[in-house]
């Protein structure tokens, strides 16, 4: 019996390693092609044939990396620090209040995660020029916090139902604070775990996406990241630049990898704590 387990678990271990050997290759290759010159077009599967960093060179100035940094990080904030602050609001009356209305609402939240916002894209732009609002850098910020919402607010409604006890608010609600004052003070300190899944998620595709910016930025120097890369792909005259391309995704992905490692400690905390009740 125990010659059976071992087997078992050796095959187990082989298995995992497998899978893991096979989704790192995508990354070895990246890794292994961004460091070549933009001229060598080997076989890309030979890896760490060349060490140089012309690539990395090219793919930083011709996409304006500063630039294009910057505009990244101005969208993703602003979107992520309205995402967090409404949703937030949103989802303590929601777990707080045990009402036919709340739980119409809840559903109504949730409702939003079956409709993508890239199908209802042309009403959109229609209800925006209606509105007088210029379309520019900063009108994609409105469909972020627009899609994120109801996924953000299902995990911080669960959160606050099942990780923040209604004592500590009956307690301050005693000593005289008010409404806000305990949101603002009690509860939302608490929700330090949730926030942080809220942001990384949310984050993440917002950073990543480029249909949004696409759709509604027409200037050069107005492009984030993802956008800034496409011109990488090339056309039928112009071949792609593969490794540039991938030097370009590495510069990308270089500030998430940090952002996500300074936060991990409270991702899986707040994911799991946020899913436990809905």
């Amino acid at each position: 019996m125990k010659t059976e387990s071992r087997l078992k678990r050796l095959g187990t271990h082989l298995l995992l390693l497998m899978l893991v050997f096979i989704n790192l290759v995508p990354l070895i290759i990246v890794l292994s092609s961004s460091l070549r010159s933009p001229r060598n077009m080997t076989n890309p599967l030979n890896w760490f044939n060349e060490f140089t960093l012309e690539s990395f060179i090219s793919a930083y100035t011709r996409m304006n990396f500063p630039i294009a940094l910057w505009n990244s990080i101005v969208l993703t904030s602003v979107s992520v620090i309205f995402v967090v602050l409404f949703a937030a609001m949103a989802a303590y009356p929601m777990a707080r209040i045990r009402s036919r209305t709340s739980k119409f609402l809840y559903m109504f939240f949730l409702a939003g995660l079956v409709v993508p916002g890239q199908m209802v894209l042309i009403p959109i732009i229609q209800m925006i020029k209606g509105l007088g609002i210029p379309l520019g850098q900063y009108t994609p910020i409105l469909m972020f916090i627009t899609c994120s919402l109801p996924f953000s607010t299902f995990l911080y409604t669960g959160f606050i139902r099942s990780g923040v006890p209604e004592e500590i608010e009956e307690a301050a609600y005693i000593d005289g604070a008010g409404l806000f004052t305990r949101f603002s003070k009690i509860v939302f300190p608490l929700l330090l775990p949730v926030t942080v899944s809220v942001i990384i998620t949310q984050g993440v595709w917002i950073w990543n996406d480029y249909f949004f910016n696409m759709v509604f930025i027409t200037k050069t120097l107005d492009s984030p990241l993802p956008v800034a890369m496409l011109g990488f792909l090339g056309d039928q005259q112009n071949p792609a630049q593969w490794n540039v391309l991938f030097a370009a995704c590495i510069l990308c992905v270089l500030p998430l990898l940090v952002m996500f490692f300074a936060l991990q400690k409270y991702f899986v905390g707040g994911l799991t704590m946020g899913s436990v009740k809905g």
